[in-house]
Order: structure tokens, then C-alpha cells, then sequence
């Protein structure tokens, strides 16, 4: 070996930190809320330890906990009281996320995005209007225009109510343009879109579905969902929400697709987020809970190599307790 090429030099204490090539701040991270219009207390979600539903009288509160951690974002998502085959309470003026967008822009500094999408509102839970008789027949999926009208009029009531980023997750083709379109006319051009650009069908989603009570009712959502298999289609997807006006380009979920978030940090000149996604939040924690590994060392580095393959932001379930170890 040459003595001249000793690359642990630099791993030594006093210069490791100073020729590190990739940090984490508690400002890189997003914070997910939900907001439940059913319950009057927090609820407990079991399958992702740590985190609760809380009611809308409990939005406040639970921003205010999250900013006292050093982050400064938070991605807001409602049950609400209600549902239906076309999921107008996503759309409604006084509906759970729209209340609670009022009350947390009113009373904090968060800056506040939401979450557009049908699921949690839709009787079916599909993330859209559904095709005739699509309960019976797999092949049958959303419709996709009818559905554009509704995301577009549920980002627009988000935006009155004060959200100030717009973050469409639903995968319908054209989805930004009809969202771009409708807060532009609506007075809104300067309310950004972060969207869910390559979002794929995924079993990491599962404690997510709990948490936001959003899963199928029947079937899959593998018609509008992008196939794990694939890793160039996710830059044409990405390509056309470019095109449409997206903001900011996220890839969902984060750990098993770093090649995506590497792919688009490369070639797009758009700021790139990632969801480290709740099913990648339980297995760390069920690992430790079984003594197999130490939750707060695993969920730094899986953040860490988020951040390295390319991600500017991050929306993970693990916001508050990192950043709050960031800034001991």
C-alpha cells in the first residue's frame, strides 16, 4: 500500500465532522399532522409508535410541538367526518384540513402544506371518481378528468384557507396542470406545488392507511400508481409535471427508490423532496422494540442517505425526535 494514500486521516475526530459531505438540519425536514374530525382526543396510531390523530381543537398544540423541535414545515392530512362515493368533504369550505389550515396559519409560523388527494374522503377509498362498476371488475380504475376537477377545487378551498404549498399525491395524468390552472385563475399564482411525481404502488404504505383511515375498499391502486419495477418511467412522470408548472418534485416512498431521488436530483433543476414513508418509520421501529438495532441511530442514517442521493427535503415521521437530537 502506498503510505501517502491514508484516506482515514480524515475519519479522525476534530476534522470528521469538518469534511463531511452531507449534514442533516432540522429545517430539511417535514412534519406529517393528522387531523381526525371523528374523535375529540388524540388517538394513538398503534402500528406507527409515537405519533397520534389529534382533533381540529388539537391542531394548534400539535404544530406548536413540532416547531419547538426546530422544524419548520408540516404537511397537514384529514379524516373527516364523513364520506362518499366522490369525496366532497376533501372539497367542502368547512371541511377538517381547511378548519385546520385557518387555525395553524393563524396561530404559528408553520409554513403549511396540504396533502391533495380523494382517498381519505372517498367511500371506496380510491383516489379518485370511480369508473362504473369498478368494485366488480379489476381492470376498471378512476376516472381521470372527473377526477382533475376535484383536485383542482380541493387545492383551490386549501389555498383560500391559507395553505401555502399545494401538494397533489393522487397520480392522475395532468394533475398539475388542472391544479396550476385553477389557483392561478383563482388568484393564488404564488402558491407553489410540491408534487407526489413519482409515486409508486407500494407495500410500504400500510401503517399510512391506518393512520389516515384511506385504504381500498376493494382492488388496488396499481392502474394510477407507478409499477416498483420501473425506474426510467419515473423520469418521464417526472418530466410532465415539469411541464405542467410542478414546484417541487417528490419521490414516494424514499429508502427503496434512493436510485429515483438520485435520478431526478440529476436531471431535473427543481428542488427534490422524498417521503420516508410510515411503513419505512414502522419496520425501524418494530426492529428496536425487538432489541435488533437503535431506532434513533437507523433513522438518522436512513435520513442521511435520503439527503445524500439528492433530497433537499424530507417528509418523515421521524421530523421531530432527529431534529430534536440535531439540536442537543
Amino acid at each position: 500500500m502506498n503510505l501517502t494514500d491514508r484516506p482515514r486521516r480524515l475519519r479522525r475526530d476534530g476534522v470528521r465532522g469538518l469534511v463531511s459531505e452531507t449534514t442533516l438540519e432540522p429545517t430539511d425536514f417535514v412534519a406529517p399532522v393528522f387531523v381526525d374530525a371523528t374523535t375529540d382526543e388524540r388517538v394513538p396510531i398503534e402500528s406507527m409508535p409515537g405519533h397520534e390523530r389529534v382533533p381540529l381543537d388539537e391542531a394548534v398544540p400539535r404544530v406548536e410541538e413540532v416547531l419547538e423541535t426546530g422544524v419548520e414545515a408540516v404537511i397537514v392530512f384529514g379524516i373527516p367526518e364523513s364520506k362518499d362515493e366522490r369525496g366532497t368533504r376533501a372539497y367542502a369550505d368547512d371541511g377538517v384540513v381547511q378548519e385546520a389550515v385557518r387555525r395553524i396559519t393563524s396561530e404559528t409560523d408553520a409554513y403549511v402544506i396540504t396533502d391533495v388527494c380523494l382517498c381519505e374522503y372517498t367511500s371506496h377509498g380510491h383516489c379518485g371518481v370511480l369508473e362504473e362498476h369498478a368494485d366488480d371488475d379489476p381492470d376498471l380504475t378512476v376516472k381521470n378528468d372527473e377526477t382533475l376537477d376535484l383536485l383542482a377545487e380541493t387545492a383551490v378551498s386549501h389555498a383560500e384557507a391559507g395553505a401555502e404549498m399545494i401538494a397533489p399525491s393522487s397520480m392522475t395524468d395532468g394533475m398539475v396542470g388542472a391544479i396550476r390552472e385553477a389557483l392561478d385563475d383563482a388568484g393564488f399564482a404564488d402558491v407553489p406545488i410540491m408534487s407526489y411525481a413519482a409515486k409508486y404502488e407500494s407495500a410500504f404504505y400500510g401503517p399510512f392507511r391506518d393512520a389516515a383511515d384511506g385504504a381500498p375498499a376493494f382492488g388496488d391502486r396499481r392502474h394510477y400508481q407507478m409499477d416498483p419495477a420501473n425506474r426510467r418511467e419515473a423520469s418521464r412522470e417526472v418530466a410532465l409535471d415539469v411541464e405542467q408548472g410542478a414546484d417541487v418534485l417528490m419521490v414516494k416512498p424514499a429508502l427503496p427508490y434512493l436510485d429515483v431521488v438520485a435520478d431526478v436530483r440529476e436531471n431535473f433543476d427543481r428542488p427534490v423532496a422524498a417521503y420516508n414513508v410510515s411503513g419505512e418509520y414502522a419496520m425501524l421501529h418494530a426492529a428496536a422494540e425487538n432489541g435488533w438495532l437503535d431506532v434513533e441511530e437507523t433513522a438518522r442514517e436512513s435520513l442521511l442517505s435520503i439527503k445524500r442521493a439528492g433530497a433537499d427535503l424530507i417528509i418523515t415521521y421521524f421530523a421531530e425526535d432527529v431534529a430534536a437530537s440535531l439540536t442537543e
